[in-house]
């Protein structure tokens, strides 16, 4: 069994813990998971001996210990895949490190209004001008690394990288609720949507039993 070890949220809503788990995923770095299930008596207790501020994800790297989804996909990327997480060239990097740091820092209004739930699609919900328009920055966000950078793949920089990690979230939410989108976004999400480990992420969501209220919005 793999050295490294995953300490990560339920799969349904912890948009955190599916940053790292897709991106070595993603690039076949091999470990072990832990699931713990958030927002019950028992989290807090599971968490205390992460130094996570009980928080997830946590990578366990022998002694090691990394907290925080952007640290865990800098450190494997560096460790692991000869620190090619991030695009080669200069100012792709510049632009993928900006964009991720964005995702990791912004759009608080999309991430109350939208919680990720792989488990239902909604119908129901009202966004207000602030969501709105972070959602149409993101999409302009996913336009501008395609075009510019995006000539070797399918992927936001051509090539998979930490960027498509961070964002991976986010099409999982505009998928489950039906945010419009097309042309360069709307292919984005479809190459994402068919990735066997976000397929996989998914179905695990779905036949989670457990159930965090404030993320069941519309019901």
């Amino acid at each position: 069994m793999s050295h490294l070890k995953l300490i990560i949220g339920n799969k349904n809503y912890s948009s955190w813990s599916l940053r790292p788990w897709v991106f070595m995923k993603q690039t076949g770095i091999d470990f072990s998971e832990e699931r713990i299930v958030l927002s019950v008596e028992s989290t807090k207790d599971k968490l205390s001996k992460y130094n996570s501020d009980f928080k997830v994800p946590v990578l366990q790297d022998g002694d090691l210990l990394i907290w925080d989804s952007l640290s865990i996909l800098e450190y494997v990327a560096e460790k692991y895949l000869d620190s090619s997480g991030w695009p080669r060239e200069v100012k792709a990097r510049a632009v993928a490190r900006s964009m991720s740091c964005e995702m990791h820092s912004s759009f608080a209004n999309l991430r109350n209004e939208l919680p990720m739930n792989c488990r239902k699609k909604f119908q129901q919900f009202n966004l207000s001008a602030e969501t709105e328009r972070e959602i149409e920055r993101i999409k302009m966000l996913w336009r501008a690394c395609r075009e510019q950078f995006g000539g070797d793949g399918e992927w936001l920089f051509g090539k998979y990288s930490i960027a498509d990690a961070m964002y991976a979230p986010i099409v999982l939410r505009f998928s489950g609720y039906g945010i419009p989108l097309e042309g360069i976004a709307n292919a984005y999400v479809r190459s994402v949507l068919k990735q066997p480990c976000i397929v996989e992420w998914i179905e695990a969501g779905k036949a989670e039993k457990e159930i965090i209220a404030e993320d069941e919005i519309g019901t």
